[in-house]
């Protein structure tokens, strides 16, 4: 049985490579695409989707593999994650992720210090955020109920699925979009940006449970 602070360890872990990834493999993409973003964004997706599949086979079996404070909000709502865990895990998640930029600047000689002035803002930029949210988390909790196996690899491809069919190229996730506000690369995302995408994640996540649980009846117990 793992304990708490191997559970914070490993969200803290998880939520670094993650962001390391998104932001890294941005400055790579955006690097070797020569103006083309489409290619830019095409390889800044199999990054992402390849590090989730691989995060989450790693680390589900430790902490739930969460690497985002709305995953773990609604895992508190089912009674799953206490609050003194939902407040523990929130703060290593953002640290993490917070890292994760630091540690992509590093590794690409960026200044690690950096502010983002890609602008995202608009109905549109937050009508994705929240459906690419919800879906996420619906996602997760079908899986779990249908096929917990499956989860690692349905994380992955609703993600990569994501950063193509929404506005946002989805984010879905408050400390991956806190800190890539924190680097001026091809991930990033202005702060002043920052509150209404969050805002927008969370109204997405906590659609997703009420219509898992409370419309399609995918409770904890699986009934």
């Amino acid at each position: 049985m793992t304990t708490t602070a191997q559970r914070l360890v490993a969200e803290a872990i998880g939520t670094a490579i993650l962001v390391a990834t998104v932001v890294g493999s941005g400055i790579m993409a955006e690097t070797l695409a020569g103006g083309n973003m489409g290619l830019a964004l095409l390889g800044n997706t199999i990054a992402t989707g390849a590090i989730l599949f691989v995060l989450i086979t790693i680390f589900g079996p430790v902490s739930g593999a969460h690497f985002n404070p709305v995953v773990s909000i609604v895992f508190a709502l089912r009674r799953e994650l206490g609050l003194g865990e939902l407040a523990a895990f929130t703060v290593v998640q953002i640290a993490g992720g917070v890292a994760g930029t630091l540690l992509a600047h590093a590794m690409f000689d960026q200044p690690l210090l950096q502010f983002s002035a890609h602008i995202r803002a608009g109905p549109a930029q937050w009508l994705s955020e929240a459906v690419a949210t919800f879906a996420l988390l619906l996602t997760i909790l079908g899986t779990l109920r249908a096929k917990p196996s499956a989860v690692p690899a349905s994380v992955a491809l609703v993600i990569v699925a994501g950063y193509w069919f929404t506005a946002s190229t989805s984010f879905a996730n408050p400390a991956v979009t806190i800190a890539r506000a924190l680097s001026d690369t091809f991930a990033g995302i202005a702060p002043s940006d920052v509150a209404a995408f969050i805002a927008a994640q969370i109204i997405g996540g906590l659609t997703a449970w009420l219509v898992a649980e409370h419309v399609l009846g995918w409770r904890k117990s699986g009934a």
